[in-house]
């Protein structure tokens, strides 16, 4: 496997993807100083939004991606992979399906639950080891919903908190799909279309949808 070339989603060699990492691109910083301020201006520099989907492949890549100002899960983490990737440190997408239990009533109304699927993170090899992060919840939306800004210190796993800041449940992981050398679109869509049938049926053949 090659968690370190360029393809059609990660296209690092681009124009955009580079004007986002050039600031990293020094040998001031350690490998792992690199991948952990890359994670926070990904998390942070673009706002949460997991009511655009997009389902044409063209819509998933990374120099397309990077132009917005937010993104779903998966579109921030296909950007914090290209920019690693373009630091020249591995990086790999990996799946799952996750259950929200804050803030559902809007979730519930646009997709009949409050299951997200494929939820999309990062796995980062740093120090000789495969970490996992999530940069999609930015700090302001996390204060808004009174929740701890997931932090990444290139050293243990970050993943989604599973509390709110008064001991509520906030986030739960229901299963692990795994990680992929490359971003699988077939395996995304195929989810989309089988976990929210109705959604797939009305927009099929959109290249991206906002609900």
């Amino acid at each position: 496997m090659d968690y370190l070339r360029a393809t059609y989603y990660y296209d690092y060699q681009s124009e955009d993807i580079q004007n986002l990492i050039k600031e990293f691109n020094n040998d001031d910083l350690s490998t792992k100083e690199k991948a952990v301020e890359l994670y926070l201006k990904v998390r942070d520099e673009w706002r949460y939004d997991p009511y655009h989907i997009r389902l044409k492949k063209e819509a998933y890549k990374a120099s397309e991606l990077v132009k917005r100002s937010s993104g779903h899960c998966l579109d921030k983490s296909i950007i914090l992979i290209a920019g690693l990737r373009g630091l020249g440190i591995p990086a790999r997408i990996h799946l799952a399906k996750v259950k929200n239990h804050i803030g559902v009533e809007r979730l519930i109304e646009k997709f009949g639950t409050n299951e997200l699927t494929p939820h999309g993170m990062i796995n980062v090899f740093l120090n000789g080891k495969w970490l996992k992060a999530s940069p999609a919840f930015n700090k302001a939306l996390c204060e808004k919903c009174n929740v701890a800004p997931l932090e990444f210190n290139g050293e243990e796993d970050s993943m989604f908190q599973e509390y709110d800041n008064q001991g509520g449940i906030f986030m739960e992981y229901i299963e692990d799909y795994g990680h992929f050398e490359d971003l699988p679109h077939d395996f995304i869509l195929n989810n989309i279309k089988e976990h929210y049938s109705e959604i797939y049926k009305k927009y099929e053949g959109y290249s991206e949808i906002r609900l």
